[in-house]
C-alpha cells in the first residue's frame, strides 16, 4: 500500500496581527445579544497567548469547575487536605495548578488596516490554535463560527475596502461539543482548558486565483505523484484554464474543471526507475523531503513538501519502503508546563523530536489530540513516525451512540487531513483513545464497534496515505489496518500483584508471539510502562509559567510531617532505578516478540495530571533525570538491541547457567560480518565467563537467532554479576546491552552453627519476648497476613513501582515504590545489593508485608526501608533492628521459616542476617518495648 505525504505553503500576501488586542470577559453570555462586536472593548491583552498566561480570570478554589475527572474526591472532604482548601493558600493535589482559570466566552478586538494593494483581493483571516470555538465580526458584520479544536480556524472574508476596519473575535473555551473531558485537547490534567489564540494570527490576501485543499499522493511502488485540489477565484473575470505541476525536475499540466464554487484538478507526474534522486524515499533513516510546485498562468503559485514512502502491514508486522519496521514510541499528551498549550513554532518541536531520538525512539503518539503544524514539520525533518488522534470519548461521553461527538469526530478528522495530511511523518491515525460505550452494555458496545468500523472503512477509502485503526487501546476490529492493545505488557490495568512482574519470578523469556498470532494486522502494545518515580521536589523552580506544581508542596508537607523529608532525594534515586528496570523488561518483552508491530510507552515524559503520574524517565520538560541518562536508556531501546532469554536471573555456583541471545535489529540495513560477544563479570569487574560467536549476517527484524550458551559459574560467596552482550563490526561497537544476575553458593555463606543466644521466631510470642528481655537475640520473620496495616489506606506491597498512581487507579497495588537501604550496612554484608530494589529482591518482597515505623519509637532507622506512595508518605520498613530489655532483635516483614525460604535469595538473606547478629557489629541503637513490637502485628 503506497503511503506518502507533504506539507503545503501558499503564496498569499499576509499581515500579522500579533501584539496588542482589547479584551472583555463574557461569563454570562451577554456579549452577542448586547452587540459587543459593535462597541469598543476597554481592557488589553497580548496575542498570541491565553487569558491564563496573562493572569486574567478566576483564582482556583474548591469550586473551580475543572475540565476532567477527579477520580479521588478526598481532597474536598479529608481533614488531611483541609489547610489546602483555604482560599488564601489553595493547593490542588491532582495536576499542575494554574494561577488563573476561565470558562466561557471572551471577546478580543483590534483595528486592522487593509492596504491599497489588497483592493479587490479575497482576504482570509487565519487563526492558529484557537481554543475553542471562534466567531468573527468585521465592522459588526458576522462571518460565522468555527468549532475546530486542533487545526487553524480560517475565515474567508472576501474583499474588504482599503483602510481601517474593526475585527472582533469571540472565543469560547467551554465544552462546545461533549467529546470527552479527559481528552488532552481540552482537559485540565495536562495543557489546561485555556481561552485564547496561541499561534499565528494573520490576514492573507489572495487573488485573482488561489489554491485550496491541495493533496499530494506520491505512489512509491508506481513512481507516480498525484496532486489533487481546487482553484478558487474572486469576481467574474478571466478564469485560469490549466494548472502546471513541477516536481523532481519534471512538469505536467492538468485542466481546470470550473464550477460555481471553483475548479477541481488532478495533476500527475510519472518518474522513471533511474531517477534515483527524485525518488529518494522518506524514513527515519533518510528523512528526505521533495518539493512540489503548482502554478497558474497569472503567477499564482502553491508550494509544498512531500516524502516518498510505502507502508504495508500484516501478521508479520509493518514494513516501510520494503524494510521491516518496529515502532518504538512514546506518548505526547499536550504537556507543556511553561505555557500550558503546545507551541506553534519549530524550535520547541525540533528539540522534542531530538529528545525522542535521544531515547532511542522513532515514534510519537499524540494522545487524544492533534498538534500544530510545527510538530509535523519537525517530525518530517527528524524522521519520526506520528500517530494522530482527535478525542478521548469515554467517561463523560460515549461514542457511536448517536451523540454530537460522532459527527464531530468525522468533521475533525476531515479537518486534520485537510491541514496536515500531506506530511510524510503522519503515518497513523486513530479516532481517539480508549473509546467508551456508556452504560448501555453489550448493545451499546456493538453500536460503538459498528460506528468505529464504519469510521475506518470511510477514511481508509478517503485517505490511503496512512494506516487507520478503530481505536487506541480497543476495540480490535477486522477493519483496522493495525491494532493498539494493552494486552501485551507486563502489568495491565487492574492486574495488581498478580501481574507477571509482581506475581512471577523474574525471567527474560516471555514474549507475545502467541497473542499477536491471532491477528492479521500488526499489533502495537498500548501505553506500556506507566511506572512511577518519587516526586523530585528540586524540580519546582523550573515551573516559571502560570502552571505551578502546588501538588509537590503538598507532598513535601507529608514527608516533613512524617519525618521523611531528608530522604526525599534518596527516594527519587532508589525508586528511579527500580522504574528503569521495570521499563527495561517492558520494552525488551516487546522487542523479543517476532513480528511485533511496536510499542507506545507511557511514557518518557512525566505526566503531571490524573492525580500526578510521575511515569517519566525524563521530567515534564523532557530533561534527563539524575538516575538515568538517555544514553543508558538507549542500551535497551534503540534500532539495534541485543536481547537475552534467561529462565531465571538467579544462578547456583557450580551449576550450568543457560541463556540464548537474540538481536532486535531494525536499522537501516542488515549487519554483515557482525560479531556477537558476551561476558559475565562481577560487580567488581572480575571475569566469570565469556564467549563469542563468529561473524554472521544479522538481518533486519527480530527473528530468533538461536544462539545458545551454557556455562558453569563459580563463586565462593553470594555474588552480583552482570551479563553483557555486544554487537560489533570490526572495531566498531554497534550495540550493547546488559542484565543483572546473582550467583549464590549451593549452601548459603557464611555457614554458621546454631547458637542458643540467637532464637528464630515467627511472631512476638511470650517466650520470644522473654528471651529478649533476658538478654537473648531473636530473628523474627512475620508472615504478611499477621502484619498490622492501615485501616483506611492499607499498604499493598509489591516488587514493581507504582502503576500510574494511586489517586487515579483507586489505589491499585502495589502502592509502594521499592526499597531503600544502605548496601554497606553490616546486616547485608553477605547479601549483595544496591541501595534500591533489584530483581533478586522479588523473592523476598512478593511474600512480604510492610512494617509500620509509626508504631515504633521516633528515630528508628530500619535496615531496609520501603518507599510508600507519595500521597500518604508513611514511614515503612521491610527489616528493622532494635533493643528490647537486655536483648537485641531483627524483625523482618517476611517469613524466615525454612519451609518459606526454599529459594537461594531468601536463604542467603537469612544467612547474612544471622552472621550479622552473631558478630560484633550488631548494636541496634533504638530501644523498644514488648508492647511496641506487638503493635506491628494484627494480634498485637
Amino acid at each position: 500500500m503506497p503511503l506518502v505525504a507533504a506539507h503545503s505553503a501558499g503564496g498569499a500576501d499576509s499581515r500579522t496581527l500579533d501584539q496588542h488586542w482589547r479584551v472583555a470577559l463574557d461569563p454570562g453570555d451577554r456579549g452577542t445579544g448586547d452587540g459587543w462586536f459593535a462597541r469598543v472593548l476597554q481592557d488589553m491583552v497580548e496575542l498570541p497567548g491565553s487569558l491564563e498566561q496573562a493572569g486574567i480570570g478566576n483564582r482556583p478554589s474548591v469550586d473551580t469547575p475543572w475540565t476532567g475527572d477527579l477520580n479521588d474526591k478526598s481532597f474536598f472532604t479529608s481533614p488531611d487536605y483541609a489547610r489546602y482548601r483555604d482560599p488564601a493558600a489553595f493547593k490542588f493535589p491532582y495536576f499542575l495548578q494554574p494561577s488563573h482559570w476561565y470558562r466561557g466566552a471572551a471577546w478580543y478586538q483590534r483595528e486592522i488596516d487593509i492596504p491599497a494593494d489588497w483592493d479587490g483581493k479575497s482576504i482570509e483571516l487565519f487563526l492558529e490554535r484557537a481554543h475553542w470555538e471562534t466567531r468573527v465580526w468585521i465592522d459588526g458584520r458576522s462571518f460565522g463560527a468555527n468549532q475546530a479544536l486542533h487545526v487553524p480556524h480560517r475565515y474567508r472574508l472576501g474583499a474588504l475596502a482599503p483602510g481601517r476596519h474593526r475585527l472582533t473575535i469571540r472565543v469560547d473555551n467551554r465544552m462546545i461539543v461533549e467529546i470527552g473531558h479527559n481528552g488532552h485537547g481540552v482537559t485540565d490534567h495536562t495543557q489546561g482548558n485555556w481561552n485564547g489564540i496561541t499561534g499565528r494570527i494573520e490576514l492573507r490576501a489572495d487573488g485573482p486565483h488561489w489554491f485550496e485543499g491541495v493533496e499530494l499522493h506520491p505512489d512509491l511502488p508506481n513512481r507516480t505523484l498525484v496532486v489533487r485540489g481546487r482553484v478558487a477565484a474572486i469576481g467574474k473575470g478571466r478564469r485560469a484554464q490549466m494548472v502546471q505541476l513541477e516536481a523532481g525536475g519534471r512538469t505536467s499540466q492538468a485542466a481546470l474543471d470550473w464550477a460555481e464554487d471553483g475548479a477541481a484538478f488532478d495533476a500527475r507526474l510519472a518518474f522513471d526507475a533511474g531517477e534515483a534522486e527524485a525518488l529518494r524515499p522518506w524514513s527515519e533513516f533518510t528523512p528526505v523531503l521533495h518539493r512540489a510546485t503548482l502554478s497558474l498562468g497569472d503567477g499564482t503559485r502553491w508550494e509544498g513538501l512531500y516524502g516518498w514512502r510505502d507502508l504495508r502491514g500484516g501478521p508479520e508486522g509493518f514494513t516501510l519502503n520494503g524494510r521491516p519496521l518496529m515502532l518504538r514510541g512514546t506518548l505526547e499528551c499536550a504537556i507543556w508546563p511553561l505555557t500550558g498549550h503546545p507551541p506553534t513554532t519549530r524550535p520547541e518541536w525540533d528539540r522534542l523530536m531530538q529528545r525522542v531520538r535521544d531515547y532511542g525512539l522513532n515514534h510519537l503518539r499524540f494522545h487524544s489530540y492533534c498538534p500544530p503544524a510545527a510538530a509535523f514539520e519537525a517530525a518530517d525533518a527528524a524522521g519520526i513516525y506520528l500517530q494522530i488522534e482527535t478525542v478521548w470519548a469515554n467517561q463523560s461521553v460515549a461514542i457511536g451512540q448517536g451523540q454530537p461527538v460522532d459527527r464531530w469526530v468525522y468533521d475533525e478528522t476531515e479537518r486534520v487531513l485537510a491541514e496536515h495530511g500531506n506530511h510524510p511523518s503522519f503515518l497513523l491515525m486513530s479516532h481517539g483513545n480508549e473509546p467508551g460505550e456508556g452504560s448501555g452494555g453489550k448493545p451499546a458496545e456493538a453500536r460503538r464497534d459498528a460506528f468505529l468500523a464504519g469510521y475506518v472503512r470511510h477514511f481508509r477509502a478517503r485517505d490511503p496515505r496512512r494506516f487507520w485503526t478503530a481505536g487506541t487501546g480497543w476495540p480490535l476490529l477486522p477493519e483496522s489496518q493495525y491494532h493498539v492493545t494493552p494486552t501485551p505488557r507486563i502489568q495491565d490495568w487492574g492486574a495488581g500483584l498478580h501481574s507477571r512482574i509482581n506475581g512471577k519470578p523474574p525471567e527474560t523469556q516471555t514474549d507475545y508471539r502467541d497473542f499477536i498470532a491471532r491477528y492479521a494486522a500488526p499489533v502495537v502494545s498500548h501505553e506500556i510502562g506507566e511506572w512511577c518515580v518519587y516526586p523530585n521536589l528540586d524540580e519546582r523552580p523550573k515551573y516559571s509559567g502560570y502552571l505551578k506544581p502546588k501538588n509537590f508542596d503538598i507532598f513535601e508537607d507529608r514527608l516533613r510531617a512524617n519525618g521523611l523529608l531528608p530522604l526525599a532525594s534518596a527516594f527519587v534515586r532508589s525508586s528511579g532505578k527500580l522504574q528503569v528496570q521495570c521499563y527495561k523488561e517492558d520494552i525488551e518483552s516487546a522487542l523479543r516478540t517476532p513480528g511485533m508491530g511496536g510499542f507506545q510507552l507511557l511514557g518518557v515524559q512525566d505526566f503531571p495530571g490524573q492525580g500526578t503520574a510521575l511515569v517519566g524517565i525524563a521530567d515534564p520538560f523532557w530533561d534527563e533525570k539524575a538516575y538515568v541518562t538517555a544514553a543508558a536508556f538507549r542500551r535497551f531501546c534503540a534500532p539495534t538491541v541485543p536481547l537475552v532469554r534467561m529462565a531465571s536471573r538467579i544462578a547456583r555456583a557450580g551449576a550450568d547457567f543457560a541463556f540464548t541471545i537474540d538481536i532486535a535489529h531494525f536499522g537501516a540495513t542488515a549487519l554483515d560480518e557482525a560479531e556477537i560477544g558476551w561476558t559475565i563479570r562481577t560487580e567488581e569487574g572480575a571475569m566469570l565467563a565469556e564467549g563469542r560467536f563468529p561473524g554472521r549476517r544479522i538481518p533486519i527484524g527480530n527473528a530468533p537467532l538461536d544462539l545458545a550458551v551454557k556455562c558453569p559459574l563459580s563463586a565462593p560467596r553470594a555474588t552480583a554479576a552482570r551479563l553483557e552482550v555486544t554487537v560489533r563490526q570490526g572495531a566498531r561497537q554497534i550495540a550493547a546491552n546488559d542484565w543483572d544476575i546473582w550467583i549464590y553458593p549451593a549452601r548459603p555463606t557464611p555457614s554458621l552453627r546454631a547458637v542458643d543466644r540467637l532464637r528464630h521466631a515467627s511472631g512476638f510470642d511470650a517466650e520470644t519476648l522473654r528471651h529478649l528481655e533476658e538478654g537473648g537475640d531473636a530473628l523474627i520473620g512475620l508472615h504478611p497476613k499477621t502484619i498490622a496495616n492501615y485501616a483506611e489506606t492499607p499498604v499493598k506491597l509489591g516488587f514493581s513501582s507504582l502503576f500510574w498512581n494511586t489517586a487515579w487507579t483507586g489505589r491499585q497495588p502495589p502502592t509502594t515504590l521499592g526499597l531503600l537501604c544502605d548496601p554497606e550496612h553490616p546486616a547485608l554484608a553477605h547479601f549483595p545489593t544496591e541501595a534500591h530494589s533489584n530483581w533478586q529482591w522479588w523473592y523476598l518482597i512478593h511474600r512480604a508485608g510492610a512494617l509500620r515505623l509509626d508504631l515504633l519509637p521516633p528515630g528508628l532507622s530500619p535496615i531496609v526501608r520501603i518507599i510508600d506512595d507519595w500521597v500518604t508518605a508513611r514511614p515503612l520498613a521491610l527489616m528493622i533492628e532494635a533493643q528490647l530489655g537486655r536483648g537485641r532483635a531483627i524483625v523482618c516483614g517476611f517469613s524466615t521459616r525454612a519451609e518459606d525460604c526454599a529459594d537461594p535469595v531468601s536463604q542467603q538473606m537469612i544467612a547474612s542476617l544471622s552472621a550479622y547478629m552473631q558478630g560484633g557489629a550488631f548494636a541496634p541503637r533504638t530501644r523498644v518495648t514488648s508492647e511496641q513490637l506487638r503493635r506491628l502485628t494484627v494480634a498485637g
